[in-house]
């Protein structure tokens, strides 16, 4: 799992079956200070997450895992907003 701000949305009108209906959000993975590791990764939004909404994401098989993604072609979701993160220096 790896933590992400959801930076924008992704719309596509032509798409696989199985993600009609889904929210297709991009998310920049950061580290626990907010710093972007990786930006701009697409992923499928399964709780309602927003653009600003620090995420946890998935990736590669667990992705498909949450319900109603089983076989769907998709190697990112976000599986929670994160209400809060704590960083010990």
């Amino acid at each position: 799992m790896r933590l992400g701000r959801v930076s924008g949305t992704v719309h596509a009108t032509v798409k696989d079956a199985q993600l009609t209906g889904r929210a297709l959000l991009l998310v920049d993975v950061t580290d626990g200070a907010g710093k972007v590791l990786e930006p701009a990764r697409i992923a499928v939004d399964t709780c309602g997450a927003g653009v600003g909404d620090v995420v946890m994401i998935t990736e590669g098989s667990a992705a498909r895992m949450p319900t109603g993604m089983a076989g769907a072609p998709v190697d990112a979701a976000i599986i929670a907003v994160i209400d809060g993160v704590s960083v010990e220096q």
